[in-house]
């Protein structure tokens, strides 16, 4: 495998990563956000897929953005007599959003990230070294 090989299958996994996270950073925003009238369904939580694809130019496999997919877990419900979107019982429903796995999910999408752009900084310093030693 040469450089413009590495650096082309990390670039597609650091460019995975940051959809990865902002759809985490969606989920997260809308964490609390209930509909605005009875009935009304809220935010539904999504998840981003990724699918492994040849590149038959540098001959390997890399990372692809797949379809965003819908978490259709159940809402969770609170008693708030009081609020617009309360049904006939005083019950709203809020979005599917545990923001305790989100902020697991954005940590680990932050490691991934941080690993491809590693594997760019080596190979960066891998070249530059090569091109010292052909100088030289």
């Amino acid at each position: 495998m040469d450089f413009n090989s590495s650096l082309r299958i990390a670039a597609t996994g650091l460019q995975a990563q940051t959809a990865r996270m902002r759809v985490i950073a969606e989920n997260i925003a809308n964490a609390d956000s209930a509909g605005k009238a009875p009935g009304d369904e809220p935010y539904r939580r999504r998840i981003p897929t990724f699918q492994t694809v040849l590149d038959h130019e540098i001959g390997g496999r890399v990372v692809e953005v797949g379809r965003l997919a819908y978490d259709m877990s159940d809402f969770s419900s609170r008693y708030e007599p009081g609020h617009p979107a309360a049904d006939a019982a005083g019950f709203v429903q809020y979005p599917n959003v545990n923001t305790l796995i989100e902020t697991v999910d954005m940590r680990e999408a932050q490691r991934s990230y941080e690993a491809n752009l590693n594997v760019v900084t080596v190979t960066r310093q891998m070249l530059g070294r090569t091109l010292d030693i052909l100088r030289g």
